[in-house]
């Protein structure tokens, strides 16, 4: 689990937590405390180091999760190994629960035993009481107190020089400092109170000593004769009943305390505590606990309320830039999904503009266009061009209202688009009932004559679908295709076209004028470039052609080689699909139409109903 910390990025943190091992595990609650703020759900342990009656240092452990505690020994001698280079032994000396506010805790006391490598067993009396450090033979060693003595400024003596060496050596040594206490305080009472504004003094029953100034102001009844900590806070954290024996247990924990008295905005405070005993009373050292200029606003608090060496200031001042920061990310943020919402909205549009454009002109020409680029008339060699128009369209439009005319040609101009798209040829325009596509332009194709007779052949069958507003029946129409070389190209700026010119173009024309109702008239190129490809053609012998003189014409009558399904681009599989649900439909019909005597005959007897063939079969 240590190692896992140190490579889970902890390494320098915990580093810094202590000089020796006793500070290190004196630590440990603060750490946790800090690590509380990021994940709201951790239950750490709490950790303290005492020195017992006979000297002997133990380690106090307290968890609300029963049985952790044999990884306890484990930890502690991995940091004692690898931070402060001493091997440590540690020994359950007892084992019970106590209760605390949330519960029952573990409590777990190990007895302390440093072991470090030299020779001899030495009580250092700088050292805190109880640790004895057991040396014994290593050769590395020795190579090390060879090195510091020869690095040494003066020689000395021999105790001397071993205490030197010894405590220059990485490990428990290192906190063998003594501080030195003045014989008398030399602070004033008014000092120390206005320098530690917010600090509280109390003894063993809990009741209120003494008070910083601020505590004074913002909680006035602190100060009165029979005033108790637990009747103006609750311990937020440590979970831990308001005693000074539970204090005691957690004394290296942060304590946070929240004020009963103003519930709209309470006040909390965060410190430590201190054990005095030559006054049997608890110092508990705090300040507001602030994350935000609001908070202190909330508490009716200013920043001049605050002792100018309080980290708090600074701690409220660089998280009110950090949120500002935050809050311009966040808007950053908000402004970035609105354009990429945007974004994706313009994208959505742009397709539609795209295809509307592509619908207009060919997709080619199109995007020259939306490049600013100029587009030049072509000249195709060969290419069919066919129009199509509606038998009696003059009269459907004297005997109907308007609107059912556009609902006509609106059906049967859809059609005629989605065979367009199964042929693979170009659209040039409707006028009117009028409807002209070509083959071989704008991609010239050598099937550009065979595509537009299939396509003609579909147009045919489409139209028969179309109901005539007047008589009711299916609509005819007039199909002329010629052959032959046309000139194209861009006309106009506003509703620019893509138009097709040339003779082809006229006689195309012609051949519809002079065609028959429900007949696909075809010129003699458009019959050269279809004799060979399987269609059923008939002659239909020279006819006059209005501008053209004598032409001889013919009649596509068919292709066999392709079915109608094909023609249309109908899916085999679903259409007779669409059969059988129809057959089976009708079959249910009739048998809920038959008797019970034939329903039980039809069982008994091994009827089976035919849907192909809607009867009864033996």
């Amino acid at each position: 689990m240590f190692l896992f910390c140190k490579q889970a990025g902890y390494d320098t943190m915990l580093r810094t937590l202590g000089g020796t091992l006793v500070e290190f595990i004196g630590n440990l609650d603060a750490l946790h405390s800090y690590l509380a703020l990021s994940y709201q759900e951790m239950n750490a342990p709490s950790f303290r180091v005492e020195t017992a009656e006979d000297g002997t240092m133990l380690l106090h452990y307290y968890s609300d999760r029963k049985g952790l505690h044999h990884i306890v020994p484990g930890i502690i001698e991995a940091v004692a190994k690898d931070f402060f280079d001493i091997k440590v032994n540690m020994t359950v000396l007892s084992q019970s629960e106590e209760d605390e506010r949330t519960g029952k805790k573990e409590h777990v006391v190990f007895r302390f035993t440093v072991v470090s490598n030299v020779l001899y067993m030495i009580h250092m009396s700088a050292l805190p009481p109880g640790f004895y450090v057991i040396f014994s033979l290593q050769e590395e060693y020795f190579r090390r107190m060879r090195d510091k003595r020869m690095s040494l400024p003066v020689q000395k003596n021999g105790w001397d020089l071993i205490r030197e060496v010894v405590l220059s050596e990485k490990g428990s040594f290192q906190g063998t400092f003594t501080p030195c206490y003045p014989d008398k305080l030399w602070i004033e009472e008014k000092a120390f109170c206005n320098a530690f504004p917010f600090h509280i003094v109390f003894d063993r029953n809990l009741k209120v000593r003494q008070t910083g100034v601020n505590l004074q102001k913002f909680i006035p009844g602190l100060l009165t004769e029979d005033a108790t900590m637990d009747q103006y806070f609750a311990i937020i954290h440590p979970q831990v009943t308001f005693t000074i024996e539970s204090i005691r247990k957690f004394i290296n924990s942060q304590f946070i305390l929240k004020s009963y008295k103003d519930t709209s905005s309470p006040m909390k405070l965060r410190g430590q505590m201190l054990w005095m005993d030559s006054f049997d009373c608890m110092l508990y050292l705090c300040s507001p606990k602030l994350r935000s200029l609001q908070e202190l606003q909330d508490v009716g608090l200013h920043l001049a309320d605050l002792a100018q060496h309080d980290v708090t200031r600074d701690l409220v001042l660089l998280n009110q830039q950090r949120l500002a920061e935050m809050e311009l990310t966040n808007q950053l943020e908000r402004k970035k999904e609105e354009l990429r919402i945007l974004s994706r909205y313009l994208e959505a549009e742009k397709q539609k503009t795209e295809m509307l454009l592509y619908a207009m002109l060919p997709r080619h020409i199109a995007n020259q266009l939306k490049d600013g680029q100029s587009v030049e008339a072509g000249e195709f060699e060969i290419c069919t061009i066919l129009f199509s128009d509606v038998v009696t369209f003059t009269n459907i439009c004297a005997a109907c209202e308007p609107i059912h005319i556009v609902h006509m040609l609106n059906s049967m101009y859809s059609k005629f688009d989605r065979l367009t798209n199964i042929h693979d040829i170009y659209k040039v325009e409707t006028i009117g009932d009028a409807y002209m596509v070509v083959g071989g332009v704008p991609v010239p194709t050598p099937t550009h004559a065979n595509r537009v007779a299939n396509f003609a052949l579909g147009m045919r069958i489409a139209a028969r679908e179309v109901t005539n507003p007047v008589t009711g029946k299916p609509i005819q129409i007039r199909v002329g295709l010629h052959t032959g070389p046309v000139l194209a190209g861009v006309v106009g700026q506003k509703m620019p076209r893509y138009c097709l010119f040339g003779d082809t173009v006229n006689t195309a024309s012609r051949m519809e004028s002079h065609g028959l109702p429900d007949y696909i008239h075809l010129s003699t190129t458009t019959y050269n470039a279809l004799k060979d490809g399987g269609f059923h053609i008939q002659e239909r012998g020279q006819i006059e052609v209005k501008g053209k003189g004598h032409m001889t014409t013919y009649f596509l009558l068919g292709n066999p080689l392709v079915s109608d399904d094909a023609i249309m681009g109908q899916n085999q599989g679903l259409k007779r699909h669409k059969e059988i649900v129809l057959y089976c439909g009708t079959f249910i019909l009739l048998f809920i139409n038959l008797s019970h005597k034939q329903k039980h005959q039809i069982f008994n007897n091994g009827h089976i109903f035919n849907p192909l063939n809607a009867k009864f079969v033996m």
